[in-house]
């Protein structure tokens, strides 16, 4: 396990690096961690061609996880995703992010474009809005974590969906510490939206995927691809916010080509 720290706080943020070539750094959703892109198929096909590091967020995995609402402030991940771009030597990266990782790369592109050398977002949006959270889970998701911990949350969720959640899902929720959860998406419901003039002032190489079944997510890509003067929108047919990873396959065939294509973009 490598591991570096947060400037400001301390957090320390567990990270791996694997491959050669251009770097890009992968964000993962909430409640989940950096495993899930190895799990499925990304960290294999992306390693071929570059040098791929992949980072729990702050409150997942096995970096730290502060019990205070204020730790997980935009600006908090955006600093915390640039010390791990520094501890991995990578001065500039392709970012890719998926669900909340999605808000980081877009808050990351806007703070420091010049470190950008492409934007992904996978099931992504640039704002939130209140009550998403809920939406995506259940509405007393905030009250089962406080009293019931992670065994309560994911109880909750399944019993939303109507079933069981995958294996591989359930036991990356279970992992996670429940006061870290509570703190982390409580801050998530109430960080602002990014400006939209900030969004279209974005200039790097972007690609947004959405599912068509996650349909404010896919509202929200479809008008920053309209903003954003060099992004395109793919729609994943049938896809809902929770399946947009898998299968990997027809993201990759629009992944890889594009993470080509930018390779001979213009270096500092």
């Amino acid at each position: 396990m490598t591991s570096t720290h947060n400037p400001d706080d301390g957090v320390e943020l567990s990270y791996d690096v694997v491959g050669e070539g251009d770097p890009i750094l992968l964000l993962h959703g909430s409640a989940l961690s950096r495993a899930i892109w190895r799990g499925f198929g990304y960290t294999k096909a992306l390693r071929e061609n570059h040098t791929v590091i992949t980072m729990d967020l702050r409150g997942h995995g096995r970096s730290g996880k502060p019990h205070t609402q204020a730790a997980y402030a935009m600006d908090v991940l955006v600093a915390d995703a640039l010390a791990v771009l520094d501890a991995a030597g990578a001065p500039r990266a392709h970012i890719g992010g998926y669900s909340v990782g999605s808000r980081i790369g877009y808050s990351l592109a806007v703070a420091a474009p010049e470190r950008l050398l492409s934007l992904t977002t996978l099931g992504g949006t640039y704002r939130i809005q209140p009550g998403s959270v809920g939406r995506l889970f259940f509405p007393g998701y905030d009250a089962a974590l406080g009293s019931g911990g992670m065994p309560a949350f994911v109880a909750g969720w399944e019993a939303q969906i109507g079933g069981p959640l995958d294996p591989q899902t359930k036991a990356a929720f279970l992992a996670n510490d429940a006061a870290a959860l509570q703190a982390y998406f409580r801050q998530t419901e109430a960080e602002p939206a990014i400006a939209e003039a900030d969004v279209a002032a974005l200039a790097m190489p972007a690609l947004l995927l959405a599912g068509t079944a996650d349909r404010d997510r896919l509202a929200d890509s479809r008008r920053a691809a309209g903003l954003m003067p060099h992004a395109r929108l793919v729609e994943l047919p049938g896809r809902n916010h929770g399946t947009t990873l898998f299968p990997a396959q027809p993201v990759l065939d629009e992944w890889l080509p594009f993470l080509q294509d930018g390779r001979s973009a213009d270096r500092p």
